[in-house]
């Protein structure tokens, strides 16, 4: 008997873990870069390091905590070599109400014939404000550039909101 409540009591609180994580998928339309600055790593050519700036609009928003994206702005430092970059930044996302979603992210990208690919893209909500307060979330992003010199962005995750 007491193995069978002890498998009923973790049943139930391995459901209300799963409960508490919410969907949520997104498609992101970012401009051109606003601000970048690279320097030549000075090794061998086609190799550089720099930091960037740039906004992003949420053309499919999603939603978290009851609360719709509007845009964001993101800044990264990345690593160039060849065809190849790799960046990590931090991307403050505005919501509908004025609320704001902190995220970091890391992702890979190659460049082929001009056109920009993103084959890793993860994220991470590490803090909101507002109705946001609390909430965590993670996911991943695949991307392809535009013929703008901008990437859009398909992303999906999960959040849970605090207790």
């Amino acid at each position: 008997m007491p193995r069978a409540l002890f498998a009923v009591c973790l049943c139930c609180l391995l459901t209300s873990l799963a409960g508490a994580q919410t969907k949520i998928s997104s498609t992101i339309k970012c401009g051109k870069y606003s601000v970048e600055q690279m320097v030549p790593a000075g090794d061998h050519p086609n190799h550089s390091f720099g930091v960037e700036q740039g906004s992003c609009t949420a053309s499919k928003p999603w939603e978290i905590a009851g609360v719709a994206a509007k845009d964001g702005v993101g800044a990264s430092t990345s690593e160039v070599d060849g065809e190849v970059t790799k960046s990590r930044g931090v991307y403050v996302e505005t919501m509908e109400n004025g609320d704001k979603a902190h995220y970091r992210y890391e992702l890979t990208a190659t460049t082929k014939d001009g056109q920009v690919q993103i084959t890793g893209h993860k994220w991470q909500l590490v803090e909101g404000t507002g109705k946001l307060k609390g909430v965590k979330g993670q996911g991943t992003c695949k991307g392809s550039g535009t013929t703008e010199g901008g990437v859009t962005y398909e992303c999906e995750g999960e959040y849970t909101s605090p207790k």
